[in-house]
């Protein structure tokens, strides 16, 4: 007996997402494309826990205010932890979270993708541009 409701309607209804997960996923796609998270990720996985000094010659176009935003968002997403020292001058280590970690392995995805299609995209580019 059919109650006239499409099956693909019933799966989207039977299919409902937390909003909270959706606005989760909407910022931190925004936040980690940007381009800066993206790179300190790969910084802190492939240097480890870094000072900021460090981080800002490993990362030399990056500003020290857009350094300082960047790695503050990612404080607060648990994506880094940062440990100040009670020394003088203070000093300041910055640390990849487990969390960040799998964040960075998921992203991972995406250097693996440009690796096997970069001649595919920049053939791509050069048809279009010739057009």
């Amino acid at each position: 007996m059919s109650d006239g409701i499409e099956p693909s309607t019933k799966a989207r209804e039977s299919e409902v997402i937390d909003p909270r997960i959706e606005a989760l996923v909407t910022e931190l796609i925004g936040r980690v494309a940007d381009k800066w998270t993206m790179i300190l990720l790969e910084v802190f996985e492939e240097h480890g826990e870094q000072r900021f000094t460090q981080i800002a010659r490993l990362v030399p176009d990056i500003s020290q205010k857009m350094l300082t935003q960047t790695l503050r968002r990612m404080e607060r997403d648990g994506m880094i932890t940062r440990h100040v020292h009670a020394v003088v001058p203070p000093r300041v280590d910055y640390a990849l979270t487990p969390l960040g970690s799998s964040l960075s392995e998921a992203f991972c995805g995406v250097w693996v993708w440009a690796a096997a299609n970069l001649d595919r995209v920049e053939r791509a580019r050069e048809d279009f541009d010739a057009r």
